[in-house]
């Protein structure tokens, strides 16, 4: 058997041999989506904004010619800061079910991570929490969405056989979308409306929405501040998660509520489900990607719940039931059968609510793993 060697990526051509190894490694898992290749060129080049106050490297395994592993290292310093931790992560991480190519590929950013002074090593993480991160512990054959990482089970049996824990876990429901909205909480929001002059945004064109998009980041930035390694978006990341999210948003699944004075206090953002659209695309919008998206876009039978928050100063005073409540009755509108939310951390307010008010069924389980060097 050949030796496996670790090489560091270097130019256009190779980059996207770096994008591309997963679609190949999966190509006949029905689960497994394939991302555009416009948006990982946009994470993995200098045109990330990230990478003002991050370090990436990238590394390919190779078994003579034939490409069997890759992972990125990225130290965020600016989440090292605020965490106190002097922390590499792993990413961009896959590999062929072969525990040395596993082994290689990890222990390559364990090393880039110690010559730049790390003690620790986590992962598999993006940049920002707005990229996709943790793998699948439990639930492997259920369904992925856009944002949400693919893994095989072998990758968990590796990472644990290599002495990693897991640090933080995640968890996803599914969620009949066109159930009735309980009563109660049907009064309850309207009390909560009124005691507070709060207001329930319903937008009719596009050009009502983005005047929000900023204020929807910001908000963003202060109901995640306590979640795990989480640090606030910079503006330049936020103007490219604009351009990013809100061309797919359909008005009447962004659920935003205001304030008397117009600041946005909670939020609910979904999209129309998208998987068999960019399963057709295979990673490109030309020549005609944008067309199976943008279909997807107009005609869907169900949504992915994709972001979703309360401020901070309004946390505990049930306010995350009014977008739910709205993303409900827009859902029984439109005969929508399943909404799916995104990963959320075991245990908080807004995971709640699937689990006590709304009929929903676990879907999988994911985690971050970690080990100090």
């Amino acid at each position: 058997m050949k030796d496996i060697v670790i090489k560091k990526v270097e130019g256009r051509c190779e980059l996207r041999r770096f994008i591309k190894f997963p679609n190949k490694l999966f190509k006949d898992v029905p689960t497994y989506i394939p991302p555009l290749m416009g948006d990982e060129l946009g994470l993995l080049t200098a045109k990330n904004p990230s990478l003002d106050h991050c370090a990436l490297q990238l590394w390919m395994a190779y078994r003579g010619k034939e490409i069997v592993g890759r992972v990125a290292g990225i130290i965020n310093y600016s989440v090292n800061e605020r965490w106190n931790k002097k922390a590499v992560r792993f990413g961009w991480f896959d590999f062929v079910e072969d525990y040395d190519v596993f082994a290689q590929l990890l222990n390559t950013v364990v090393e880039w991570g110690k010559s730049k002074g790390m003690t620790e090593v986590e992962g598999p993480f993006g940049f920002t929490d707005m990229d996709k991160e943790c793998w699948v512990i439990e639930g492997f054959d259920q369904r992925q969405n856009i944002s949400t990482l693919y893994n095989p089970k072998y990758y968990i049996d590796f990472i644990e056989r290599a002495g990693y824990e897991i640090t933080c876990q995640w968890a996803q429901y599914q969620i009949p979308a066109s159930q009735p909205v309980p009563d109660k909480v049907a009064r309850l929001n309207e009390l909560i409306l009124q005691k507070y002059h709060l207001k329930l945004l319903r937008f009719k064109s596009r050009k009502e929405v983005y005047p929000y998009a900023r204020k929807f980041f910001l908000a963003i930035n202060a109901a995640f501040k306590d979640l795990y390694d989480f640090v606030p978006l910079t503006d330049k990341e936020i103007d490219v998660y604009i351009k990013e999210y809100f061309p797919f948003i359909n008005l009447e699944f962004a659920n935003f509520v205001v304030d008397k004075d117009d600041n946005l206090v909670a939020f609910g953002l979904s999209i129309p489900d998208l998987n068999a659209a960019y399963k057709k695309a295979n990673g490109h919008l030309f020549p005609f990607g944008w067309i199976h998206i943008l279909k997807a876009l107009h005609k869907f039978t169900d949504i992915d719940a994709l972001l979703n928050g309360v401020h901070p100063d309004w946390q505990k005073r049930g306010v995350h039931s009014i977008y739910y409540a709205e993303m409900n009755k827009n859902a029984i509108k439109h005969n929508i059968r399943w909404a799916y939310s995104n990963p959320q951390i075991i245990g908080n307010e807004a995971q709640r609510i699937w689990e006590t008010t709304y009929q929903s069924s676990p879907m999988m389980k994911r985690a971050i793993f970690r080990k100090v060097m």
